[in-house]
């Protein structure tokens, strides 16, 4: 019985560290932000699922990257929006653990109000959606974008790093719709949360994807 007891206080312990930890790093993707967003956090090598109805964001960018993380070096594919409107917002990630996998699933914007979201930026190494672009340049230069929030900086550790003058894609206005990535962190500017709702559970779980 003892034992048992531990092993509660335990996962109590475990539940009240990691759940502020996930409302504090909702969002939509892998991201490093401008400025001092930028190098305000070091990536943990844990991807998760991100799932959307659908995503309008003004002032678009697309570009390839390096991020570092604990478990080694990881290409993504970088997104940054100036301004974006979310619709059934879900992010989940499974945590190993000593008393076996936990699940930390967050869902918003699922009523009439839509979470918003500004200075965006996402890193992902996979996505599937429905997309429209308004005013698109492909091939434009990284150095020389100008219609999305960056790109940032590489931070002090190399994080985020890119190579100048190399592929990019930018837009006035995108248009996402039946949103399924996995990303390995994001930020913003602002994030704003109608409807947030966080639940953990054991065992692994995933967003809906429809």
């Amino acid at each position: 019985m003892k034992s048992q007891t531990r092993g509660g206080t335990r996962w109590r312990r475990f539940a009240v560290v990691m759940v502020p930890s996930v409302a504090a790093t909702a969002a939509i993707g892998v991201a490093l932000a401008e400025g001092a967003l930028a190098a305000s956090f070091s990536v943990s090598g844990q991807q998760f699922q991100v799932t959307a109805k659908s995503l309008n964001g003004k002032g678009f960018v697309q570009y390839g990257a390096l991020d570092q993380t604990k478990k080694g070096n990881k290409p993504v594919a970088v997104v940054g929006i100036n301004s974006a409107e979310i619709t059934k917002l879900c992010q989940a990630v499974t945590i190993p653990t000593p008393i076996g996998d936990v699940t930390m699933k967050l869902t918003a914007g699922d009523g009439d109000k839509k979470v918003e979201a500004t200075k965006l930026f996402i890193d992902a190494d996979d996505l599937s959606a429905n997309a429209k672009f308004t005013n698109v340049d492909i091939g434009v230069s990284v150095s020389d974008t100008t219609k999305g929030p960056g790109p940032a900086a590489p931070d002090k550790d190399g994080r985020g790093a890119y190579v100048p003058g190399s592929f990019a894609q930018q837009a006035d206005e995108v248009e996402f719709t039946d949103v399924n990535q996995k990303a390995w962190a994001t930020s913003a500017g602002t994030f704003t949360l109608p409807g947030l709702h966080m639940g953990v559970s054991m065992g692994a779980a995933t967003c809906p994807t429809k």
